[in-house]
């Protein structure tokens, strides 16, 4: 829509393409359509609703439920005034969701009573028994009110058509105020991301991170108004906020999404619908291709971005027919994208990922132990520079300081490499963090779970091969003299108290780790263990 980038808030983006897209589709799910009017009517409703409720620029707002209309017009009217968006992981189990609410400092928490049969009022309950008395509680202080979307409204919550109905209250000129008064320097998103430690990180993107790299990547990716964009993530993933619904609204194109991602339902109104663009990782992809439901010819993809190896983007290409689209890299804490491929580039680079970082953002492979660059072609850290860097993680200055060099360049922990002509292509991880059908797993997050059961001693995670999902946590523990614990019964713990990405597909108990690897300072050698894992499990890479 814009032939270059131009310096813009979220509001007047969404301004735009009303102007220019007024009357067309806008969002599209599986209940409802809107026009670009319309969502910015329900988006203004939000606003207002928001600012009588007392939000005011910079408060942070929960938002847990799944891909929908409400997720859209509160992020927006969040926007609108200044508020922060946290999204919240819908797969989080109780305990995950009190450390996000607190850590975030939540003051609103817009949620679903019930979602993919998960009972989030249960969840919210035992987080913050006050939710039925009156907020805020001693749990979570800063929690002064909670929306819930469904029947069963507690006694401390509001029912959302009560806080809709709020917006009449909103003062005029108070409210155009608080509109005015946000910069595009402004956070507009708190992300939580997993990372080495126990707990994820809340990541803060400002309206300029995200919007440009939205605007960015739309353009490297052709981008039209005219295009009709499938969304496979979640709109708790920074790669379904910027990468899909920013990328549709920079560009006035209509975005279709679903509650949650399933294949037969995403073939099914991909078709419908006539999209023309999606993206996604590998799993997702490979999901959809071995479907009893696919059917190239009820397909009409052109392209859009993957974040896959070789023979996965040649099927996407040979198999869905989307002959434009492009490798892509990135992550959280750059808003997320770094490097993706011009739809134009030819065939063999988008293939082999192999991209060039966008305008202004810089990537170099350095030594990860001494931060050195790297000649052209050799492997080393990714790290990145540039203004789609986050401003930093939300009150954890430790984080902080491990994660930015001390020239300013931001540590990925990412393998990659870097050819003559610039282009970056990734390799693999240096860090432990893997991948479960597209969610980041920390081992010490499982870990963590692990050694709160009264038997396990000492407990070690690593992600081993799956070919659904990429890889799947494998478990490795130890008990306490005199205690004993089965297999199944270590499992059954997770399931209890971690999302399910979260959980141990395999698990073993073990005496110590001494012939498995372990440094002289009595870590456990993490690439030692997968390969024994692979070993005893019987995987192949």
């Amino acid at each position: 829509m814009n032939p270059d980038w131009q310096p813009r808030v979220l509001r007047e983006v969404l301004a735009a393409s009303v102007a220019a897209r007024g009357a067309h589709d806008a969002l599209v799910t599986d209940s409802a359509r809107l026009s670009w009017t319309e969502l910015q009517a329900k988006a203004l409703e939000a606003a207002r609703a928001l600012h009588a409720l007392g939000v005011k620029p910079g408060d942070h707002i929960g938002i847990l439920m799944g891909n929908n209309v409400a997720w859209v017009t509160l992020f927006f009217g969040a926007a609108m005034i200044g508020a922060v968006s946290v999204p919240v992981n819908t797969r989080f189990k109780a305990s995950e969701l009190a450390f996000c609410l607190k850590q975030a400092d939540v003051s609103v928490l817009f949620m679903a009573e019930r979602f993919l049969n998960i009972d989030f009022l249960a969840f919210l309950r035992e987080v913050e028994p006050a939710v039925d008395h009156a907020l805020p509680g001693r749990a979570l202080p800063l929690l002064r009110q909670v929306v819930v979307m469904g029947d069963a409204v507690p006694a401390g919550a509001l029912a959302m058509g009560d806080f809709l109905a709020l917006a009449a209250r909103s003062d005029n000129a108070a409210f155009a105020a608080a509109c005015a008064g946000v910069t595009t320097a402004a956070p507009l998103l708190m992300q939580f991301t997993s990372g080495t430690t126990a707990y994820p990180k809340g990541v803060l993107l400002t309206h300029h991170n995200m919007l440009r790299n939205a605007w960015s990547s739309g353009s490297r990716m052709g981008v039209t108004a005219y295009d009709r964009y499938f969304n496979c993530r979640p709109f708790y993933h920074v790669a379904g906020t910027t990468l899909s619904l920013l990328v549709a609204l920079t560009f006035g194109a209509t975005l279709v999404t679903l509650p949650t991602f399933e294949a037969g339902e995403a073939l099914k109104l991909m078709d419908q619908e006539r999209c023309t663009l999606t993206s996604g990782n590998d799993t997702l992809f490979q999901m959809m291709m071995s479907h009893a439901d696919f059917d190239p010819a009820k397909l009409h993809l052109r392209g859009g971005w993957a974040a896959a190896g070789p023979a996965t983007m040649r099927r996407i290409i040979d198999l869905m027919g989307m002959r434009g689209v492009c490798a892509a890299y990135g992550l959280s804490e750059c808003s997320p994208n770094v490097v993706i491929n011009d739809h134009r580039d030819a065939e063999e680079l988008r293939v082999n990922g192999r991209a060039l970082p966008h305008d202004g953002v810089f990537v170099r492979i350095a030594d990860p132990l001494t931060n050195a660059p790297l000649a052209a072609g050799s492997q080393g850290e990714i790290q990145v520079r540039g203004w789609n860097v986050m401003q930093g993680y939300y009150k954890n200055d430790e984080a902080n300081a491990r994660v930015f060099t001390a020239d300013g360049w931001l540590r990925t922990g990412d393998l990659g490499t870097l050819d003559g002509d610039g282009r970056m292509a990734m390799v693999g991880r240096l860090k432990d963090v893997f991948r479960v059908g597209g969610e980041n797993v920390a081992p010490a997050e499982v870990e963590e779970v692990l050694l709160g059961h009264a038997a396990v001693a000492t407990a070690q995670v690593v992600g081993v091969p799956d070919a659904r999902l990429g890889e799947v946590p494998a478990a490795y523990v130890t008990l306490k003299a005199g205690m004993s614990a089965a297999e199944d019964e270590l499992i059954a713990w997770c399931k209890a108290r971690c999302a399910n990405f979260r959980v141990p597909r395999y698990l073993r108990i073990v005496a110590d780790f001494e012939a498995i690897g372990m440094t002289g300072s009595g870590k456990v050698q993490k690439v030692k263990l997968r390969e024994h894992a692979l070993r005893e499990l019987g995987l192949s890479t």
